[in-house]
Formats: structure tokens, sequence, C-alpha cells
């Protein structure tokens, strides 16, 4: 998988790509701008830019316009390996069928435990392909993926993430 040439090598997910029928908008990620890669997530600057407390997400009007979703709005992004949910900004700055949102959001699964919970927060890693770039490199190629993206219909499961543990209390100690 590393020729000593260039040489196009067909990604294995992409708009040309027949999972592209089943999943038909790229995912791309980007480094977010209000916070250090996920560091300072629960920071005034983080959590100020977030839609009903979902990570932001960039989508084409065609696109959103397709999937009755507009400005605002809270969608679950999904493909076969998880879901999660995240807030629309609708933007022209898009191709049509590309979609954006930034790495990061601290991964807040409704069903802890449970594989294929739906992340509720806006953590792209739950279905980006977990895989090396080469046998040579094996650097992280999980910044692009192809999802489908539908309007939330219900009542938006709470934000914990931000939430302190639980604490048990310390045993009473006998009496001497």
């Amino acid at each position: 998988d590393c020729p000593g040439h260039p040489k196009w090598m067909e990604p294995q997910e992409w708009l040309g790509s027949t999972l592209a029928k089943k999943f038909p908008l790229h995912l791309v990620t980007n480094q977010p701008t209000t916070r250090l890669h996920s560091q300072y997530d629960n920071g005034m600057t983080s959590t100020g830019s977030k839609i009903k407390g979902r990570e932001p997400l960039r989508m084409h009007p065609d696109d959103a316009k397709a999937r009755g979703i507009s400005d605002g709005d809270v969608v679950r992004v999904f493909n076969d390996r998880g879901a999660f949910l995240a807030g629309v900004i609708v933007s022209d700055n898009l191709r049509p069928n590309v979609v954006q949102v930034a790495t990061g959001a601290w991964y807040d699964p409704e069903r802890p435990g449970e594989i294929g919970a739906l992340d509720v927060h806006g953590n792209p890693n739950v279905v980006t392909p977990d895989h090396g770039t080469s046998k040579l490199a094996q650097g992280s190629s999980a910044l692009s993926t192809l999802v489908e993206i539908e309007k939330f219909i219900g009542t938006l499961p709470p934000i914990k993430v931000f939430d302190a543990p639980p604490t048990n209390p310390r045993p009473a100690q006998a009496a001497e």
C-alpha cells in the first residue's frame, strides 16, 4: 500500500464509491477553533459555540433542504460504525454533499458501556474508521468518512459529560 511513485489509490470512503449510495455525505473533520484538540471542551469559549449543547456541524443549504433540516436544528449523523448528535449551521461555504464538524467534543454516550450507543454531544470518532494510513506510517486516517444525516426528533438527551462523577461517602468508622 506504499508504492515508490505517485499513483491514484482509491480511498476506502469517498463520494465516488459504491458506499456513497447508502451514505451520501462526506464528513470531513478539522481541528477546533474553540479549544485545543479536546482540551477545555468544558470551557466557556467551547461551550458557548455549541448548538443546544451539541458540537456544531456545517452543512450545505441544498443538503439541509433535501432532509428538512434548518439552521439550529439538532441532527443525528450516522453510518454503520455509530452515530452522534450535532447542531446544524447551514452554510454555502461547503460543497454540496460535504459536511464538516470539528474534532474534540468529549465523548458522551447516551447509554455508557453499550457498544454503538448514540454519542449525544458530537464526537465524530464514533463514525470514523479506526485504521492507519498505511502499513508504513500508521498515522491517523480518521478525519474523513461517509455518513447520512437526519433531523433528530424527540426529546434531546441531556449532556452529562461535564457533570462530576458521583461520589461514594466514606463508610462510618466502627466505634472503638
